[in-house]
């Protein structure tokens, strides 16, 4: 391998690339995705792209023609979280587009839409992906996201070994959890919803890829994707402030994983963090 190349370049045809893509946040999430992206795919050679899209609309929700937005950019697929019920225009989407965004798969039943799905990627590869929620300091009352991977992965392996979960959860340890648990019975375990990228990328024993928090594609200088001021006002007074999307020029935070798609094992994960090269002033 030539030095400076991407060590997810130049692999066998039995492996894929998979870019796993963190909270986007609003319409500089929205831009960051769309500036970013086809650079990542060059570099890294990337053959599947999927992206929480939880936040995409506001900082909160997401709209049908935002959720088309990060779909023509080239997002394949979009992920959702304890945010998904915010817009109500979503509902029938989440029916419509089964095959493009599914929501968290342990809500009760009756809830709208899929919380798994089994895709094809654009190189022809099937990847089974599940989002799950967390129950540990979450606004929701779901059911056990642990009994829900075991159960839902074993229906996908029917059809394939590579399986990409996203673990919406506020908790470290409720994530880092799942990881252990899913090791061996999925590729790839990330989590979302916390905004700030974790260190802790790894290849488990069982090799299932695994990183507590892909991070936020949302607006640099901001808390969380939000106007830093609001925020830090709050803190100050515990007064209420409407939350705000921050204005600045957005980053990507994500992750590459290297999967080798006969046996469903991941190989290699790396994370991701890329400034637009168009900086706001």
């Amino acid at each position: 391998m030539k030095r400076g190349l991407s060590p997810f370049l130049s692999m066998p045809n039995n492996k894929m690339n998979i870019l796993c893509i963190g909270d986007i946040v609003g319409r500089p999430g929205r831009e960051a995705v769309a500036e970013a992206l086809p650079e990542i795919k060059k570099e890294h050679g990337i053959d599947l792209v999927i992206a929480n899209a939880e936040n995409a609309s506001g900082g909160a929700g997401l709209i049908p023609k935002n959720a088309e937005e990060l779909l023509a950019a080239g997002v394949d697929f979009m992920t959702m979280g304890d945010h998904v019920w915010d817009k109500p225009e979503l509902v029938p989407y989440l029916q419509e587009r089964q095959d493009k965004i599914i929501r968290p798969a342990n809500f009760p039943d009756g809830a709208p839409g899929a919380g798994w799905a089994v895709i094809q990627a654009p190189n022809g590869i099937r990847v089974g992906i599940i989002n799950l929620l967390g129950r540990t300091f979450m606004r929701y009352n779901v059911n056990c996201p642990f009994r829900a991977l075991e159960a839902i992965a074993a229906r996908i392996k029917e059809q394939t070994p590579v399986i990409v979960v996203d673990m919406h959860a506020e908790t470290t340890s409720e994530k880092v959890a799942m990881g252990h648990f899913a090791d061996g019975k999925v590729s790839v375990v990330f989590g979302t919803h916390t905004h700030i990228q974790t260190a802790d990328e790894k290849i488990l024993p069982q090799k299932t890829a695994y990183i507590t928090d892909l991070g936020m594609s949302g607006p640099y200088d901001s808390v969380i994707g939000q106007d830093k001021s609001k925020i830090i006002n709050r803190f100050l007074t515990s007064m209420p402030h409407k939350f705000e999307v921050a204005p600045s020029t957005g980053t990507l935070h994500g992750v590459v994983v290297t999967v080798n798609t006969q046996t469903g094992r991941a190989q290699a994960i790396s994370r991701v963090q890329k400034m637009p090269a168009v900086q706001k002033a």
